[in-house]
């Protein structure tokens, strides 16, 4: 370990006190990362993180030289403030993201999308009235040039699920972190996951509880917002299996979430956003109440009128897949997300009281939708469109 590190260039002396966050992955080496408000200075300066993924230690690629200086908003320099509208949405194609964008864009908002050079282009964002850019967080050289003229930068990006977690999650956000701070961004919306500080186990959860640190010591005026669960990802994981007869798929764990709307989220968001009382605060944003799996597949049964085809999967199961996905490196970003197993068995709730929040930013909970109203919408209007399409095809039959 000490000829690895010998190797490195001498690192700055820090004369400040250090966020450190440890994670233990369970039988690797724990992943420590020092972090402080002075590794933000331009040009970068490197940070040295003991990870896991894969062992041993690693020094984030952030020599980006990002001309930050030069780019440090136009509009600035020439006496032209950065209107408060003008927003950069990270992630804007994700489930969440394409909220954030289309909420701000009916409240008014200019935004502005990154989005990765991709085959198939993300059009929609465009024919909302959006202004899409491409860059890529794994990349970031690329991400300066994408900063000009932004007010607010709001971050739901995520890795892919074919990609290594650090490589977005972490050093793609450290990077767009540095870059906001040395252009002068005004403020900066981070989503995080309910408990992350909880489970240093979960490497996902680590790295967001880790990038919480870092945004709070990078001096930038921020908002952390820690997520429990997307209604909208019950959809593809429940209701459309049932409607189509198919497996679904649920575990026996007793871990109940509190989901709540992507839309209402955005709503959300863009309140507490323009409420200064919010700045440098970190918020958990509920549904109502919180479900089971088993809670939620019964709901979507009664809904549906029809039984579904249930494959249990056991905990134990999942964590010993995951215990033999972590003797292969080539699998090792599978053991990582499989590393969730470690939660569902902890018999936690993933729901937080949310009086304070609504009355600190004034909204009414009776505002927030809940699961069995989200679910009954949609089964409603599902069922209504196949029994359309169903009178559609009989009088379309022809009988001989």
């Amino acid at each position: 370990m000490a000829s690895s590190l010998s190797s490195l260039p001498p690192q700055p002396t820090v004369t400040r006190p250090l966020h450190r966050c440890y994670s233990q992955f369970s039988t690797l080496p724990s992943w420590r990362m020092l972090i402080s408000a002075q590794d933000l200075i331009f040009p970068y300066q490197p940070l040295i993180c003991s990870s896991a993924l894969p062992p041993g230690k690693f020094r984030l690629p952030l020599q980006v030289k990002c001309n930050a200086q030069t780019l440090v908003s136009s509009d600035i320099s020439q006496g032209t403030p950065v209107r408060p509208t003008n927003v950069l949405v990270v992630g804007a194609t994700g489930t969440l993201g394409r909220q954030i964008v289309r909420k701000a864009l009916d409240e008014g908002y200019d935004v502005r999308c990154l989005v990765r050079p991709r085959p198939a282009p993300a059009d929609f964002l465009r024919d909302w009235g959006a202004i899409v850019v491409n860059g890529d967080l794994s990349k970031p050289e690329t991400i300066p040039a994408t900063l000009v003229g932004v007010h607010t930068i709001i971050d739901c990006a995520t890795g892919r699920p074919e990609e290594p977690i650090r490589k977005v999650d972490w050093e793609g956000k450290v990077a767009l972190i540095q870059c906001a701070k040395a252009m002068g961004i005004q403020k900066y919306v981070f989503y995080s996951i309910h408990n992350c500080d909880k489970h240093p186990e979960v490497p996902l959860m680590e790295i967001k509880y880790c990038t919480e640190k870092f945004l709070q010591d990078s001096g930038l005026n921020h908002i952390i917002i820690r997520l429990c669960g997307f209604m909208q990802g019950l959809i593809g994981q429940y209701a459309v299996p049932i409607l189509e007869e198919k497996s679904v798929w649920g575990t026996d764990a007793p871990t109940r979430i509190a989901y709540m709307d992507t839309q209402d989220i955005a709503r959300l968001t863009l309140i507490a956003m323009r409420n200064e009382k919010v700045d440098r605060k970190l918020l958990t944003f509920a549904g109502p109440r919180a479900w089971t799996t088993q809670e939620v597949i019964t709901l979507c049964e009664r809904l549906a009128g029809q039984d579904a085809n249930v494959t249990t999967v056991p905990v134990s199961v999942l964590k010993l897949t995951r215990q033999l996905t972590r003797l292969f490196q080539w699998t090792n970003d599978v053991a990582d997300r499989l590393a969730f197993s470690e939660v569902l068995s902890s018999d936690i709730v993933f729901s937080a009281p949310m009086n304070d929040t609504y009355s600190l930013i004034g909204v009414d909970s009776k505002d927030i939708i809940t699961l069995e109203k989200y679910l009954q919408d949609y089964f409603t209007n599902i069922l209504k469109k196949l029994k359309d399409l169903k009178a559609q095809s009989k009088q379309t039959d022809i009988y001989f």
